[in-house]
C-alpha cells in the first residue's frame, strides 16, 4: 500500500525527478511560454509541499500534480497580466521543423483542445484518464479530441502542411 503524505523532504524530491519533465511538457503545451511553463511547475511542486492530502499511488500522485499543473496553466492564461503580453513563442519542445509546425498549429487550438491533445498524444493518457484528470466525462473528452483534431487539419491543410 502506498499511502505516502507529502510532508517529508524526500518525498517531494521524488516527486520532482519522476514528475518535472511531464508538468513542464504540459504547462508549455498550454501556455506556450517556457518561462511561465518553469513558474507553473514550481508553483505545482509548492501546492503538492502544502498539500495536506495522502496519496494512495505514485500514480495518484502525478495525476494530482497534472491537474494542479493544468489548473495553474489556465489561471495564468485568465489573468489580466497575461491577456496585455504578448506570448513569446520562443522555445518549442520540438526537434524537427515537422514537429515545430505541429507544436505552433496547437498552440493556436483553444485551451481545452490544447490540453487533451497534450496528455493523449504527448503524456500518453487514454481518454478515461484523461477524464479523471480534467475532471470531465470520457465522452467529452473523445469529442474535444476529435474536434481539436478536425482543427489542427483544417490549420495544417490551409498553411499546406497536411495535403
Amino acid at each position: 500500500m502506498y499511502k505516502q503524505s507529502c510532508r517529508p523532504v524526500d518525498c517531494i524530491e521524488e516527486a520532482v525527478k519522476r514528475n518535472e519533465d511531464k508538468l513542464y511538457r504540459t504547462a508549455i503545451a498550454i501556455t506556450g511560454n517556457s518561462a511561465s511553463a518553469e513558474d507553473i511547475v514550481q508553483d505545482a511542486f509548492i501546492k503538492l509541499l502544502e498539500t495536506k492530502q495522502t496519496f494512495e499511488t505514485a500514480e495518484h500522485k502525478t495525476a494530482w500534480l497534472m491537474r494542479v499543473t493544468i489548473n495553474l496553466s489556465k489561471n495564468r492564461l485568465r489573468s489580466s497580466w497575461w491577456k496585455k503580453t504578448v506570448p513569446l513563442l520562443d522555445i518549442y519542445p520540438a526537434q524537427t521543423e515537422e514537429q515545430y509546425y505541429l507544436m505552433e498549429a496547437i498552440l493556436t487550438l483553444p485551451i481545452k483542445y490544447r490540453t487533451v491533445i497534450h496528455l493523449f498524444y504527448y503524456e500518453g493518457y487514454s481518454t478515461k484518464e484523461i477524464a479523471a484528470i480534467t475532471e470531465q466525462k470520457d465522452s467529452t473528452v473523445r469529442e474535444q479530441l476529435t474536434r481539436a483534431r478536425r482543427k489542427l487539419k483544417d490549420f495544417l491543410t490551409q498553411e499546406g502542411e497536411y495535403e
